[in-house]
């Protein structure tokens, strides 16, 4: 598959969003984040005090042990938790300001998941798939199935757009996943163990296209629980117990 341009040119959404109140590049700006929960009489610490700057290109993968914090933190990065104290900014908007309709709004338009169990409905094709997320924002409906076509093309899908998911095998799920996921060219792409349910070969042509997405200038945060699998991004963050132990670079 050729280098792929992921520019592909999306009408502004007519959107109440605070304006950007931070101009630097910084994609995720999380200062003090803490989220605790209360279970069987007792405060667990999801999170205690991360502090976590992600610039606005950056590929980096979360990585600890079970209970360490991944999962806690890429809820509160893809708006899906709300941290306890802290601050949250996603390209410069402020999260924990927002009341729960525009934080749905920044959701729904700024961040694209992949998850691993794909979450594709089996009753709809793989192009209707692809434009579930433009029934919730205000992109042109004649526009929309053209931009979803032309991800399909560009993931490798372009003679299973009309196939249903179980018609498809796993890798071929999963970039369907991806297209979803980038259909509205999100600000940021989330990763939850994308490769988790995959054979070896299809999770290699999997991370070869994130990383296809990567080289094109989008945002990445992927978890994962193999450290071979870690080494493939740029930068490692390692959880344990709620606190970043580690924050590495390559080459740094």
């Amino acid at each position: 598959m050729s280098s792929m341009q992921w520019n592909l040119c999306l009408p502004c959404r007519s959107v109440s969003l605070p304006p950007r109140t931070d101009p630097s590049h910084s994609m995720i700006e999380l200062q003090s984040v803490s989220r605790h929960y209360k279970m069987s009489g007792q405060t667990v610490r999801a999170l205690d005090g991360v502090d976590l700057n992600v610039g606005a290109g950056e590929f980096v993968m979360l990585t600890g042990p079970s209970g360490s914090g991944k999962s806690t933190l890429l809820n509160v990065l893809g708006c899906l938790d709300r941290p306890d104290t802290g601050s949250y900014k996603l390209d410069g908007i402020e999260v924990r300001s927002l009341d729960d309709t525009a934080t749905s709004h920044v959701r729904n338009r700024r961040i694209g998941f992949v998850f691993q169990s794909f979450h594709l409905l089996p009753r709809l094709s793989v192009l209707e798939n692809v434009l579930l997320p433009l029934r919730f924002s205000e992109v042109p409906d004649l526009q929309a199935p053209d931009r979803a076509r032309e991800l399909l093309r560009r993931v490798g899908l372009g003679d299973r757009m009309d196939h249903r998911p179980g018609e498809l095998s796993g890798g071929q799920m999963q970039r369907a996943a991806i297209a979803r996921a980038l259909v509205l060219k999100p600000a940021l792409l989330l990763a939850d163990e994308p490769t988790g349910n995959l054979d070896s070969r299809s999770a290699r042509d999997v991370l070869e296209l994130i990383d296809e997405v990567h080289a094109g200038g989008q945002t990445v945060v992927m978890v994962t629980h193999d450290n071979e699998l870690a080494e493939r991004a740029p930068r490692q963050v390692r959880l344990r117990d709620g606190k970043i132990e580690h924050d590495t670079t390559q080459g740094k």
